[in-house]
């Protein structure tokens, strides 16, 4: 069975608006890109995939995602989240694709091994039998990782609480959910907790040198601790 992944992603401009207490549009367009490139990156190098997919109605972002080899599928114009998502996978099914890999591209940390053993999750089943795998976010809000075979197994609707609707919709289509935790990919970058607990725990990387370069970490650290807001860092 042919098993692609899919990473939707929106343009860079006036990217992560939560990010705006500490980080300027400038800073967060830059951050955006470089966690774009971190993930595809990493995801192109995962063994176990037949193809990399990517879904945007962006001209930059299509740019560089051909550019690392990935697939681009073009929405005349960006869309939200799920209906992005929902028309990739249709286009994916039409392909030929038994099998797709959901993730965000704004979960920095993630590495290929994170990946690989996603995929091996599933080495045992019964590949002509349906199923779907589920990543939750940290705060088990959001859902970051969703392996389905077929790709429209379940309905799908990203957004608050998307791991519980998710969860739901897998029992609705008489499956047992598979959950898998994983650290790496369970952080997305969505406000400035998510950003320190990314530098904390982040050591190289795209992402990780971009905040060096624009003094984030140092300002951190002498802000006295994690967690409180720095003035002078917008741009």
């Amino acid at each position: 069975m042919k098993i692609s992944a899919l990473i939707p992603a929106k343009g860079f401009t006036n990217a992560k608006q939560r990010l705006s207490p500490l980080l300027g549009v400038a800073q967060r367009e830059l951050l955006a890109e470089a966690m774009l490139r971190d993930v595809l990156g990493q995801v192109v190098l995962s063994r176990g995939l037949d193809g990399v997919y990517l879904v945007t109605g962006d001209a930059r972002v299509s740019e560089i995602a051909s550019f690392l080899g990935v697939h681009v599928i073009r929405e005349e114009s960006e869309r939200g989240e799920t209906e992005a998502v929902l028309f990739a996978l249709a286009r994916m099914g039409q392909a030929g694709i038994g099998a797709a890999l959901v993730i965000p591209g704004d979960i920095p940390l993630v590495r290929s091994g994170d990946i690989e053993l996603l995929l091996g999750q599933i080495s045992g089943h019964d590949m002509n039998l349906p199923f779907a795998l589920l990543t939750p976010s940290h705060d088990r809000m959001g859902t970051n990782a969703l392996l389905l075979s077929p790709p429209g197994v379940i309905k799908l609707g990203f957004g608050y609480d998307s791991f519980s609707y998710h969860l739901a919709q897998v029992e609705a289509a008489g499956l047992t959910p598979m959950i898998v935790e994983n650290d790496s990919i369970a952080l997305d970058i969505d406000e400035p907790k998510d950003l320190e607990r990314f530098l904390a725990a982040a050591r190289g990387g795209r992402t990780y040198e971009t905040a060096l370069k624009m003094g984030i970490i140092r300002a951190l650290e002498n802000a006295g601790r994690f967690g409180k807001s720095c003035d002078g860092l917008k741009s």
